[in-house]
């Protein structure tokens, strides 16, 4: 039972400790100054993915603001925060460091790493100076801590060692009431120690201290860059009426932990480079080690004169405070603007008062401001918004007499014939990508979507099939030779096909229809048929017709594709000469080239046939001549026989000698059938 006690008054003892540091810490790191409250007074939030929250309040004196972030959030925070001050000459920002735990503690004089008990941690300290109660106070350095047999078998006793100026005592460690130290800083980092483990338990948050010193009451403001969930638009689109009407809405989200309350909110569409950088963890860079050089000495050295610099220090104290004026931070439509707010006017749209959609909306409708900021565009809501934190709500964003024409769509690769229209935005705005709800005779007609439309551009949309338009389109093709020429011994042939597609269309509504047709571009091909197109759009083509009620219409459409193929003339046959000087394609001038080629090459082919008949005579008289001469050294030369085999190789020697003659002739006349076929190609040029 005494144990048990014991553990419970140290646990205890843990728990005041801790306790205290936290008060403790947060006093010195606000340095004596209350926390301030800057409520969100601006929300700028983009399509890409991030948001810019600004806050702004009034402060006085020395001020701490608290900005607590979620740990994913934390990098962007550092890499965008931008503080304005005008009273506070040296603002400031801490927090947590992102290193490990164990590894941040072991940094401090009272090493808690490891979650060491009491005992040890006291053992860590050896040499510290500390005041115990047990119960009276004694005042030492600790010499360390020590287990020693209990009174009771089989236990053990843990005694701190200290070194008093009465000499050496031992401490049960279970009769200490309180312990503190003498030295400061010791107790200083044991608070911070303890604050530190205290903070990791929330992971999922980190607070970024502000510090604004200061003597005066002031405005301030903080404005930074975090991700965000996008705002998303959605759309409606009322055909009936002679104009028709169109209706924009902005969905936006407040996921943070804190209330919108008459913030000034603006969306900007558009993708601005955004991207995460990691500003938080601690980064070390690797180095070499080098052997430390004892001995030798130092060898003088003598300097010459040298010539004096581009500029002295005059002009670079100049040049440095030209650099101190421009380093603060430009004013920008993301910076918090030097300007208080205006006051914001109650009537904020809150998430659970969001409008509901309805079939037929109102024309009466107060849309956002709306202003280009750069390649971007913002819209800004006219009246300041609240919205809770979780919670989401529906903006109004445009509303506009739309310049819209009723068309249907046919593309021969994507089915049916569609029901749509083609609208131009005269809205004055950049509208974001989005859904339109399209209702036409006071029902509903279907979905449609639209990329993001820039000012006056147009663009079709399709939000059904359309059942009353019957099509279908057939391709055909035909290959033409349209010139043929020889450069330098190539025989060239300049071809051509015509690709052709006929549309076919047949409107069995009781109304007529303009069909918008969506020809699939061929690459490599040029549009012959019509001349021109109403517009192109990445690889088609768009042509538009009238179809009067019961009519059934044809469109066609032709495209050219040319083609050149090569022959190298050196490389043909006899055969394919004949072929081609004789090909009716071919024109006359071309053909009599080719004819006069093919003769020459037929020139070079009997010099390459008779030359190869004396070759292979000459091989022959050779082997005949072995022949004998083995028959000859059978039977001698002094036989009969012999005399007859002398007389054969004496023929066959004397042929050799004439049919190598003929060689050497048949050579010569070979190579110059080649080099007169060949200076003849070489320089046939016909256009």
């Amino acid at each position: 039972m005494r144990r048990i006690r014991s553990s419970v008054r140290f646990l205890a003892l843990i728990v005041a400790f801790a306790a205290a540091s936290a008060v403790t810490v947060f006093a010195q790191q606000s340095s004596g100054a209350a926390p301030t409250e800057l409520p969100v007074t601006r929300v700028v939030l983009f399509s890409s993915g991030v948001g810019y929250f600004e806050h702004r309040g009034n402060v006085t004196g020395d001020a701490v603001v608290l900005l607590p972030f979620g740990v994913a959030d934390v990098n962007d925070a550092l890499k965008s925060l931008v503080v304005r001050d005008e009273g506070s000459g040296s603002p400031s920002v801490s927090y947590p460091s992102q290193e490990s735990l164990d590894r941040a503690l072991k940094g401090f004089r009272v090493d808690l790493s490891g979650a060491p008990r009491v005992a040890d941690m006291l053992a860590r300290l050896r040499g510290a100076e500390i005041s115990v109660d047990v119960p009276a106070t004694l005042t030492g350095r600790i010499v360390g801590v020590e287990q020693r047999p209990g009174k009771e078998p089989g236990t053990t006793v843990q005694y701190l060692v200290i070194l008093t100026q009465d000499g050496v005592r031992a401490l049960p460690m279970d009769g200490i009431a309180a312990f503190r130290f003498t030295d400061r800083r010791i107790t200083d980092d044991f608070e911070r120690a303890l604050a530190l483990v205290l903070a990791a338990q929330d992971t999922q948050r980190r607070v970024l201290e502000l510090k604004l010193p200061g003597t005066q009451k002031r405005e301030a403001a903080v404005g930074y860059v975090v991700a965000a969930p996008i705002w998303k638009a959605s759309y409606r689109l009322d055909l009936a009426g002679a104009k028709p009407y169109f209706q924009g809405w902005a969905i936006v989200d407040n996921p943070t932990e804190e209330d919108w309350r008459n913030v000034q909110l603006s969306l900007v569409s558009g993708r601005p480079v955004s991207f995460i950088q990691d500003l938080y963890s601690p980064l070390y860079v690797e180095r070499p080690e080098i052997p430390l050089a004892i001995a030798g000495a130092a060898k003088p050295r003598s300097f010459e004169s040298g010539l004096a610099g581009a500029g002295d220090e005059e002009s670079y104290a100049e040049e440095y405070e030209k650099d101190k004026a421009y380093g603060a931070a430009p004013r920008s439509a993301m910076a918090p603007s030097p300007s208080p707010s205006a006051k914001a006017a109650s009537g904020g749209v809150r998430g659970s008062d969001a409008p509901s959609e309805a079939m037929m909306v109102p024309r009466e409708f107060e849309t956002a401001r709306a202003k280009a900021a750069g390649e971007l565009f913002e819209f800004t809501v006219k009246k300041p918004v609240t919205l809770e934190r979780r919670r989401s709500a529906m903006l109004p964003l445009v509303a506009a007499e739309l310049q819209v024409e009723k068309v249907s769509v046919y593309a021969p690769d994507k089915g049916a014939p569609m029901v749509g229209a083609r609208i131009t935005n005269n809205t004055g705005m950049k509208l974001p990508a989005g859904p339109i709800t399209v209702f036409d005779g006071g029902v509903y007609a279907g979905d449609a979507l639209v990329d993001f439309l820039p000012e006056k551009d147009k663009r079709l949309i399709v939000y059904g099939d359309d059942l009353s338009l019957i099509a279908d389109s057939l391709m055909t093709s035909a290959e033409e030779t349209i010139g043929v020429a020889i450069s330098k011994g190539v025989l060239k042939f300049s071809r051509r096909t015509t690709w052709t597609r006929t549309y076919n269309f047949r409107n069995s509504g009781a109304i007529a229809k303009r069909v918008v047709i969506e020809h699939p571009v061929i690459g490599g091909a040029e549009l012959f048929e019509p001349k021109a197109y109403e517009e192109k759009a990445g690889n088609v083509y768009r042509f538009s017709l009238p179809v009067a009620s019961g009519a059934q219409v044809s469109y066609v459409v032709k495209e050219r594709s040319p083609r050149t193929d090569a022959v190298l003339i050196g490389n043909l046959g006899n055969d394919a000469l004949v072929m081609y000087s004789s090909s009716k394609e071919i024109p006359p001038a071309v053909r009599d080239a080719l004819k006069k080629a093919t003769d020459l090459r037929r020139r070079l082919d009997d010099a390459k046939r008779a030359l190869a008949d004396l070759q292979a005579r000459k091989n022959d008289l050779s082997t005949e001549q072995g022949r004998i001469r083995q028959n000859l050294d059978a039977v001698g030369s002094d036989t009969s026989q012999g005399q007859q085999y002398l007389k054969k190789l004496l023929d066959a020697e004397n042929e050799i000698e004439a049919v190598s003659k003929g060689i050497l002739e048949a050579r010569k006349a070979a190579q110059d059938a080649q080099t007169a076929y060949e200076t003849y190609l070489a320089n046939l040029s016909i256009e």
